[in-house]
């Protein structure tokens, strides 16, 4: 593992990241269990393995897990048709030893195939979501509870009916906290020795003392329905009573098996999505096995389901505010899953003591860094291929759901890019490669996003200590996807493996830059090395060539 990655290599950072994480996570933790109908500390028992199990075992450095919005609806329904909670817990032990197989089975390889700016889209809606399902907590109008990122809410709004009905009940101690709160969070690292300190943890702090300030005042004081709500055990072992044992008495009951399955499926979505959509985030552009993350969400599931907890998924909320706020190893989500467990057992009375507003402001700046203007603007740079099914992406996602806005943008990319014309990506002929030979992959005429995961494949095994020519001059249409790839390849991956890359014959709309003139030494040394030209064949060939699959 290299430094960027060393689990120890950002302590600092990585600990402030934590706690923000921890503190978001409360309530969406909470509030999720209560939309799934479930009971409120399952909510929090799903938090801690997420932070704890699967962050450790998770080859992502950034993803962060726990109970997933996405799943209320099939939890909701789940319990009430299998008729108790402990029946229930069964089907997420199942649905996780169903993921644990599908990653030994290399289901996750799925996830090459999703286009970036489905991803894009999919960050984007995100992002719009939390702004709409925030701004009525920041106004102090908490009819919905937190993690209900649903269109359609329980109480009868959705969206942006919400924003009409906040109009009618503002609560101006929420406001103020909410103002101060966002000031705090932008301006506070920019304070000379101060900046020792998370902005978002002052700003807990902040909202915690306001309040405290405004409880002499009936205008400007905060109900308890305004705060956090975490249960409060009496004793500690109130606390371990409040773990729950799946009921193994129902493992032949059909129902337990088809909701196992449906939690399997759906979460390994979610969670390869997410994933996804963590590594474009992530600053140095690191790479997430996916078989290791199924895995790792399976035995995290196999535990939470073991415990009392509800189904887990990678969440993009908690993983990018993760990133925003500093974390670049999986220490970050290892302290939030530790500070949960703490805090629930040993100090939950101070939780609740924490407004919605103050964490509604943390949010509202995590969901604008998603959907900025420029994102859109970039989108639309990039032509009618990309940000068609962009925009289709957001729109869905923000309207229905998060699966079901997939679906939709993958179907449009599919419609847009394929154009009836699904060709081989490039051509090789069967050659035997030794270290520090040269080799030649010359890219077919038109290359999309559905080539994108075979190109991926090829590159990552490409040996090391080799100079490699990426030839495009037959190209007519290359997908922005497979340019991201090559980019990033000869960027990052290529010089961690000493792979001199020579890019040639690309054209200007693709926004990449050729290899300049080589140098008479660079020509020399790679005259000297046999060229073998990749023609004719499939990836499949040519990794069995090198020896690597």
């Amino acid at each position: 593992m290299n430094k960027q990655t060393s689990l120890f290599s950002n302590i600092k950072g990585d600990f402030s990241a934590g706690l923000v994480v921890f503190l978001i996570a409360v309530p969406l933790c909470l509030g999720i269990a209560l939309a799934s109908g479930a009971p409120l500390f399952a909510g929090m028992i799903s938090g801690i393995v997420g932070g704890l199990v699967i962050g450790f075992l998770s080859g992502s450095n950034l993803s962060v897990s726990g109970p997933a919005a996405g799943l209320t609806a099939v939890v909701l329904v789940a319990i009430t048709k299998l008729g108790a909670f402990e029946v229930f817990l069964l089907s997420v032990v199942i649905a996780g030893v169903i993921q644990f197989i599908m990653g030994l089975l290399k289901a996750g390889t799925v996830a090459n195939y999703f286009p970036s700016n489905v991803i894009t889209g999919m960050l984007t809606a995100i992002g719009i979501i939390i702004i709409l399902k925030q701004i009525p907590h920041a106004f102090g109008y908490d009819a919905d509870s937190e993690g209900d990122f649903n269109f359609i809410q329980v109480n009868g709004d959705n969206s942006f009916t919400a924003l009409l009905s906040t109009l009618n009940h503002i609560n101006l101690g929420a406001t103020l906290i909410t103002i101060i709160s966002i000031f705090i969070i932008l301006y506070w690292n920019k304070i000379p020795k101060l900046n020792v300190v998370p902005a978002p943890l002052v700003a807990v702090l902040t909202g915690i003392l306001l309040n405290s300030i405004f409880s002499g005042s009936s205008v400007l004081a905060l109900g308890s329905n305004h705060l956090v709500t975490l249960p409060i055990p009496e004793s500690f072992g109130d606390f371990i009573h409040q773990f729950t044992l799946p009921d193994f008495s129902a493992i032949g009951n059909k129902e337990v098996w088809i909701t196992a399955a449906t939690i399997a499926i759906v979460a390994s979505i979610e969670t390869l999505l997410n994933v996804e959509a963590t590594d474009k985030l992530d600053p140095l552009k690191r790479h997430t096995p996916p078989n290791r993350e199924l895995k790792a969400q399976g035995i995290g599931n196999i535990v939470s389901g073991l415990i009392g907890g509800l189904p887990i998924t990678s969440v993009i909320v908690r993983s990018s505010a993760n990133i925003n706020a500093g974390g670049r190893t999986k220490l970050s989500t290892m302290v939030h899953g530790a500070l949960l467990l703490t805090c629930t057992a040993l100090i939950p009375g101070l939780l609740n003591k924490i407004p919605l507003a103050t964490l509604a402001a943390v949010l509202l700046v995590t969901g604008y860094k998603l959907c900025k203007f420029s994102i859109f603007k970039e989108m639309f740079k990039n032509g009618k291929y990309q940000w068609v099914p962009f925009l289709v992406t957001v729109v869905a996602i923000v309207l229905t759901d998060l699966l079901v806005g997939i679906a939709l943008g993958m179907a449009v990319s599919v419609l847009a890019i394929l154009r009836g014309n699904i060709k081989s990506s490039y051509y090789f002929s069967k050659e035997k490669y030794h270290s520090g030979d040269g080799i030649r992959l010359e890219l077919a005429q038109e290359v999309s996003f559905l080539n994108k995961a075979s190109i991926l494949l090829t590159l990552d095994h490409i040996p090391e200590n080799i100079t490699l020519i990426i030839d495009a001059h037959k190209t007519d249409y290359i997908d922005f996807d497979v340019l991201q790839t090559i980019r990033e390849f000869k960027d990052i991956k290529a010089p961690q493996k000493n792979i001199k890359v020579i890019l040639t014959g690309f054209k200007p709309v693709y926004r990449i830059q050729n290899t300049p003139d080589l140098t008479a030494e660079e020509k020399s040394s790679l005259q000297s090395a046999p060229i073998h030209t990749i023609s004719t064949g499939s990836h499949k060939e040519l990794l069995k060539e090198l020896q690597l699959n």
